[in-house]
Parts: structure tokens; sequence; C-alpha cells
């Protein structure tokens, strides 16, 4: 895996990698890590794609792995950084890859908040995309997400917004552990195979707070993922495979993945895919089941071939 700095128009630093196989890609995916991760976590995934003919690209979001390293720090995209700049990130990291590996076609797969970035750049750029696949994506609690921005917008407003927001994060995500029967850590919901969770513990760059700053765009970033005339926007005949477990409370085992189905395919969408698989949790990508996953995403990419 390769290792490459790129310059994003505004001048920040995004660290970026990608990976290609001996002879010309059959594709080019561009993986979208999620909240509180980084992309070098996909490196099992991204072995597997190279190995079967794909090339591969990804980078670290702003506030997050070697790119808060390098210019920022975890947990925050920045001031004045909305969510959208975060999508024209993903859209200019991609296109670079795009004109450098030349592959008949194009993937966008993203997990978790990654998922929300692939599904705003469908809105945004979908006519680019010839396949997007979205992993433990999450459908819009309105009243929840609601009182988050206006909660956000108003701690941000009276101490500051890139201050780590232990009480949002809590409320966000501190119901996620009760997901599994006697865990035996808060943090195995992400998945019920044990060295993933004690890999994301034991890593300097996973599990951060993000600041106050941080949750208002994501709540700003989901509320226009579900907007029913931006989904309209994406391009109707868009294949998109939605992934998850049946255990992921970020999906409400199941029951958001389909609410999210259901609403793309009431804008339009034509050829929506939903795959759960049981006993799985938040990071379908890092189960003990792994490579059936991994199998089944090449094997909907088959046969979604143009």
């Amino acid at each position: 895996m390769n290792e490459i700095q790129l310059e994003m128009n505004d001048g920040f630093t995004i660290h970026s990698i990608y990976a290609e196989p001996a002879s010309h890609p059959i594709a080019h995916i561009h993986l979208l890590h999620g909240m509180a991760e980084h992309i070098g976590r996909y490196k099992d995934f991204i072995h597997y794609l190279v190995a079967n003919g794909f090339a591969v690209s990804g980078h670290d979001h702003r506030g997050h792995g070697q790119t808060a390293q390098l210019n920022g720090k975890l947990g925050s995209f920045g001031l004045s950084v909305g969510f959208d700049c975060i999508v024209e990130d993903a859209f200019e990291v991609a296109n670079y890859f795009k004109s450098k590996f030349q592959a008949p076609r194009f993937i966008l797969l993203g997990h978790s908040m990654g998922s929300f970035i692939a599904r705003r750049y469908a809105q945004m750029f979908g006519i680019e995309l010839d396949l997007m696949i979205c992993s433990g994506t999450a459908s819009d609690s309105r009243v929840s997400r609601l009182g988050g921005q206006a909660l956000a917008k108003l701690k941000g407003q009276v101490t500051d917004f890139e201050k780590q927001d232990y009480f949002i994060n809590k409320l966000v995500f501190g119901a996620f552990k009760n997901s599994v029967v006697s865990p035996e850590t808060p943090l195995d919901w992400l998945s019920s195979r044990r060295e993933t969770v004690e890999e994301y513990i034991n890593d300097p760059l996973c599990g951060f707070v993000p600041s106050t700053g941080f949750f208002l765009e994501l709540f700003n970033g989901i509320s226009k993922i579900h907007n029913r005339g931006l989904i309209r926007q994406t391009p109707a005949n868009l294949p998109i495979l939605l992934l998850s477990g049946l255990q992921d409370p970020v999906g409400e085992q199941g029951k958001g993945i389909w609410k999210v189905a259901r609403q793309l395919v009431n804008e339009g969408l034509q050829n929506v895919t939903v795959m759960l698989y049981e006993g799985g949790r938040h990071e379908m990508l890092q189960e003990v089941n792994r490579e059936e996953v991994y199998d089944f995403i090449k094997g909907w990419i088959d046969k979604n071939e143009k």
C-alpha cells in the first residue's frame, strides 16, 4: 500500500493511500472511512480488492488519522469547514486517482460517517459514479437530529466550537453498548470479532471524542442526505448497495437500513440492494465473517457490470 499527501484547492493537505493490481484494473474503488477511525484500518479489505483486480484509493478525512497529524487535530473538521467541504475533499482525492488509474469504472464505498459522505457525493457528483456501496449507514431520526443541531449550535456559541464535546458524544453513542448482551467493553457494538475491538481500543488514532463543531456539521450532513429534493439529484440509474449487520445499533438493527432503501426508491432510485447479516454488528468489513462480506461485495459489483 502506497501513501501520498495531496493538497486540496484550499491548501489543506490530505493523507491518502492507494494500491494497484499487477495488470490494468477492472475498476477503481475509493474508500471513505468512518468517524473516529482512519483509512489504515482497511488494509485487509484493500489487499483482497487488489488481489481481485481492483485499483484502490482512500484518504483520512479532515480531523482524522494522519491528515489530523499533518494539519489540524483529531476530532475537528476545522473552523468554518462545512460537511460539503469534506465531500469536496473526497471528490478531489478520488479524481486524482481516477486520472492515475484510468480504470473503466469508478466505485465509491463509504462506511458509517463515510457512507454519509458517499450519499452526499452521489447528490453532488453522482454523474461521476458507476456504483455506490454504503456500509453501516443510518436513517434520519429527525427529532433527535434537529435537537442535536440546536444543541451543538448553542453550545458552540456559548463555549467553543473546537472544544471536545463529551456530552453530545455520549448522547449519540452512549446507548450503543446496550445492543450487545453482556458486553466486555463499551465498544463491543462495533464488531463481534474480539481482535477488531481490541485493535480499535488500542489505536491512538481511533475512538477520540469529536468537537462541538464536528457534531454540528455531521448533523447538517445527515440532514442533507435525507432531504427529498437533494436525493432526487442522485442519478436514478445509479446502482446502490446498502450493507449492514442485523445487530448494528447505527442501522437500528436493520430497520434503519430499510428506511433508507425505501426513501431512495420513493425518490426515484431504480437499483437499490439491501444486504443484512445475521449476528453482524456495525463494522461488517471488520467482522468474523468479513471474507464472506468481501465476496458478496465483489459479486454485487460483477452483477452490476455495465
